[in-house]
């Protein structure tokens, strides 16, 4: 199942669009494609401290980017968000792919599947 995403678009607002802290989105790119795990997150994030805490458990070692916190980077935050079509934090990549958040990384790696 695929989301809906808005297909009446001018071609002026798909560049904004496109050009929307694209700097960022390149970034979490790059290290989604040459990591095997990767966990973006944000300070202060119970949720985030929760992941990395069940990587860190269980051994599997993992790249960490962090943007900002609840009062800053939140325009980079959303850019990473309309990339990924995944609406909070944090963000756990593994072999190139979205695994979800925080419950899905634990789940992962109860299920061994993040190995």
């Amino acid at each position: 199942m695929s989301r809906l995403v808005l297909e009446n678009v001018t071609p002026e607002a798909q560049a904004v669009i496109g050009g929307f802290h694209q700097s960022t989105v390149s970034e979490v790119k790059k290290a989604v494609e040459g990591n095997k795990i990767v966990v973006i997150g944000m300070a202060n994030n119970p949720y985030v401290k929760k992941a990395k805490k069940a990587l860190d458990q269980a051994g599997i070692s993992y790249k960490y980017i962090q943007y900002g916190g609840y009062f800053s980077q939140w325009k980079p935050r959303l850019a990473i968000k309309l990339w990924s079509g995944w609406a909070t934090y944090p963000q756990v990549f593994a072999n190139g792919k979205l695994v979800g958040g925080a419950k899905e990384t634990i789940a992962a790696v109860k299920a061994g599947t993040l190995s």
